[in-house]
């Protein structure tokens, strides 16, 4: 009885003990930090290519945007290039696996302006491009089965066409 007693009175292992309860919280959140960290990185990345995008369309010529009209524009493969990948030609892609499928490019013209300022020889008006794009987020510890791959991250942005 008095052996036990002398055990019962020691702390020599607390720390230990301790340590072994709050290890697997403190994983979590380490490991829960960096994938946060991970999201973040990956949705600025998204959102910084799709305003590249937008400003490159913005500066194509009017003739790419034909004024009544809606739609897609023949420049469209150029725009989702620079988006991409930063290039007009194309090139390794910003985000691994980013499906260049996932990149649309539209217009539609803003009848208002129609004849004014920089628009004075577009009887159809202002065009406007935008840029969407979503792409399939990359997780980090996607091994490990906590984040599947059906997770996207998206973005758009708008530029009214200079005709530069």
């Amino acid at each position: 009885m008095m052996c036990l007693r002398i055990y019962a009175l020691r702390d020599d292992g607390a720390a230990a003990a301790e340590m072994a309860l709050m290890l697997p919280l403190l994983l979590v959140m380490l490991f829960g930090g960096f994938e946060a960290g991970h999201y973040l990185y990956t949705e600025q990345k998204i959102v910084q290519a799709v305003r590249e995008g937008a400003r490159y369309a913005g500066r194509r010529p009017f003739s790419d945007y034909p004024c009544p009209g809606n739609g897609t524009t023949p420049a469209a493969d150029a725009i989702r290039n620079v988006t991409q990948t930063g290039t007009i030609s194309g090139g390794t892609s910003r985000i691994a696996n980013w499906d260049k499928n996932l990149i649309t490019v539209t217009y539609t013209c803003n009848i208002s302006y129609a004849g004014q300022g920089i628009f004075k020889g577009n009887a159809g008006g202002a065009p406007v491009v935008t840029v969407t794009a979503a792409a399939t987020y990359p997780s980090l510890f996607g091994a490990l089965g906590l984040i599947d791959g059906t997770y996207q991250v998206r973005s758009s942005a708008q530029a009214v066409v200079n005709g530069i």
